[in-house]
């Protein structure tokens, strides 16, 4: 099927129309119409080859939201119509412990990411959500809850399970005090989702500008880290940080505001190696762990929690023709809080 997409036609070049070609699905396969895709971050760092390892050219997306168009002879869970999502990875080995502990983002074997991948078996590339259908093994294929606007959904595919999947993991629970480190596309999630779960919520940001927001999203506090008495007054008050931040920062400074036998937990990947002492975790029998989203089971509880909480994400909608402006603004971090490609765009830039 000939379907209209945005491309990477090589690292550092300007996302451009392309045309891709995606086949039938197979027996266990479903065919997606897409709806709405989520800009993240990573698709930046991934179509500039900042990464490295980068297959152009190159369609990103995996904040995809839908309805089912067409499935294969033997799919038994989803029906044509049914509104459906598709995370960061299409596939799995199946076999590893990973992946039969429905933990398939940590498989021995690698994941086969949703775009910049080869599909198992095949060898063919994969082809992202800046486009207007998709094919998916049913197995990997989400069911989204009618009761989240299915434009805000698209973020939770990524940004919501990023931040819910080591929120459950390590246990955070009603009355415990968080800290989030920044209001972006994963930071304002983590204020929403922990405070759906009960938390007591800090937004430390070096932006004094986004108080108001950050309190706006449900989150209880704010304080700003270009203040250097915040973090001696804040020393030993958390049980949990949830660092979203991707640029080089001192974890050891935040590690120092957990009480004894707190967690840390980073998200957030920076480009560059962080020091880290010792001492902190020492002292405090502090605990810093990171998380890689989640898996399809996994994924599909954080979709259903959304859902009976009234989270979704606050998004941007564009029109694919302005994604090129869409990727300067997120490095300025002018957005609030994520972009959300609206699909049916495409008939309008191939017009």
């Amino acid at each position: 099927m000939s379907t209209p997409a945005y491309a990477a036609a090589e690292a550092k070049s300007l996302l451009a129309p392309w045309t891709i070609e995606r086949r039938a699905p197979a027996a266990h396969e479903v065919q997606i119409e897409i709806r709405y895709c989520g800009v993240c971050h990573s698709d930046i760092h991934q179509a500039r080859a900042e990464w490295g390892g980068g297959i152009f050219p190159m369609v990103p997306g995996h904040e995809i939201v839908g309805h089912v168009g067409a499935v294969g002879s033997a799919v038994s869970r989803f029906k044509v119509g049914d509104t459906v999502g598709v995370g960061c990875f299409v596939d799995s080995c199946r076999e590893c412990a990973a992946c039969r502990e429905g933990v398939e983002q940590y498989c021995s074997g690698g994941m086969t990411a949703t775009y910049n991948s080869l599909e198992r078996g095949t060898q063919q590339p994969t082809y992202g959500g800046y486009s207007t259908r998709v094919v998916v093994d049913e197995n990997y294929v989400l069911r989204v809850p009618a009761g989240i606007p299915l434009d805000r959904a698209a973020p939770l595919l990524c940004a919501g399970i990023t931040v819910y999947s080591p929120m459950r993991h390590y246990g955070v629970k009603a009355g415990d005090r968080l800290a989030v480190v920044g209001l972006g596309g994963l930071g304002h999630m983590g204020v929403k989702i922990a405070r759906a779960m009960g938390a007591h919520v800090t937004v430390l940001s070096t932006s004094p500008s986004k108080r108001d927001d950050a309190l706006k999203l449900g989150a209880d506090d704010f304080e700003p880290t270009g203040d250097k008495q915040t973090f001696k007054k804040l020393a030993g008050q958390f049980d949990f940080i949830l660092d979203t931040v991707s640029a080089p920062h001192d974890y050891n400074a935040y590690l120092g505001l957990l009480k004894r036998d707190g967690t840390m937990i980073l998200v957030g990947m920076p480009d560059q190696p962080t020091p880290l002492s010792a001492g902190p975790l020492i002292m405090g029998r502090r605990r810093l762990v990171g998380s890689l989203i989640g898996g399809i089971r996994e994924t599909q509880e954080m979709l259903d929690f959304c859902a009976v909480h009234n989270v979704a994400s606050d998004i941007e909608l564009i029109p694919i023709s302005k994604i090129n402006e869409a990727y300067e603004r997120m490095i300025k971090g002018d957005v609030r809080y994520r972009f959300v490609i609206d699909c049916a765009s495409f008939a309008k830039a191939s017009a």
